[in-house]
């Protein structure tokens, strides 16, 4: 549970913080931001984490979506880990931008090759809470909620599903709500889970509402309408159905003129935080 300090930076009040640790569940060294907004003394803030989409690393929201003014403001702390296990070694996890090293799905894989190593559903929803916990004293465990971007997105939707007593909110920008149909995710899920479709479902958000997951609250989901992703890998259409049909509550809202970058992001981040302190009051 030990962690090291890469960098701590004063900001809004609060701190911005970089860090490492040893990984038990991806098998090597794994970094994390965290942002600690401004606290009255023996004050306890909620965790609100962010999952970073294809390419990103534990820096990318941190640096782009200026996040942390009103985090400070609402006293959430932000926790945004790595997107994979870097330097695995791995034959064919790197070089393919939609697939291995800052592709890792938010997945537990099970295919030979990467089941050592690509083990971030497990990193995300056991090992890094419990670092948190254990080393930020300021972090009320007991209030945690999730949201993503793209890949992220899609990290964050199933996460949720998987768990929705764990987390008090969910939301995401941009996600990838049916990897089993598009071809980010077959690429991935083949590569990580082998060719048994039935094993893909569990990180499919589309196909764990059909099988009857429920998340208890409402669910937001923001998507930019020129994204040029929509069509080909997005979908939300697929989403809004598939919720309407299971009578899961989601604010899905389209935004024409935006794209798939952190300018959309930065634009709605505000609307983001407050859904998810509303929530990590109540």
């Amino acid at each position: 549970m030990n962690i090291e300090t890469i960098s701590e930076q004063r900001c809004f009040g609060g701190v911005q913080g970089f860090y490492w640790h040893d990984s038990r569940e991806t098998g090597g060294a794994m970094k994390f931001g965290v942002f600690r907004p401004p606290l009255a003394q023996n004050a306890k803030a909620p965790v609100l984490y962010y999952l970073a989409g294809l390419t990103c690393t534990e820096e990318t929201f941190v640096i782009k979506a200026g996040a942390q003014r009103l985090a400070a403001e609402l006293g959430l702390i932000l926790v945004t880990p790595d997107t994979s296990p870097r330097d695995t070694g791995i034959e064919g996890a790197t070089g393919d931008w939609e697939f291995g090293e800052a592709a890792g799905f938010y997945l537990d894989a099970t295919t030979p090759v990467f089941a050592k190593r690509f083990r971030m559903y497990s990193y995300v929803t056991k090992e890094l809470p419990a670092v948190i916990g254990a080393n930020f004293a300021s972090a009320d465990m007991h209030r945690e909620s999730i949201f993503g971007h793209s890949m992220g997105g899609h990290g964050a939707l199933t996460i949720a599903l998987k768990n929705p007593q764990r987390y008090k909110s969910v939301s995401a920008f941009a996600p990838i709500v049916a990897p089993s149909e598009v071809p980010w995710g077959r690429k991935a899920l083949l590569r990580y889970l082998g060719d048994d479709r039935s094993t893909w479902k569990p990180y499919d958000a589309c196909a764990l509402i059909r099988n009857g997951a429920r998340f208890p609250s409402t669910i937001l989901v923001d998507q930019g309408l020129a994204d040029k992703f929509l069509e080909s890998q997005l979908q939300p259409e697929r989403f809004d159905r598939v919720c309407r049909d299971a009578g899961q509550a989601l604010t899905l809202r389209l935004h024409a003129g935006y794209d798939h970058s952190y300018y959309f992001i930065g634009t709605l981040i505000a609307d983001h935080l407050r859904h998810h302190a509303d929530a990590l009051r109540s």
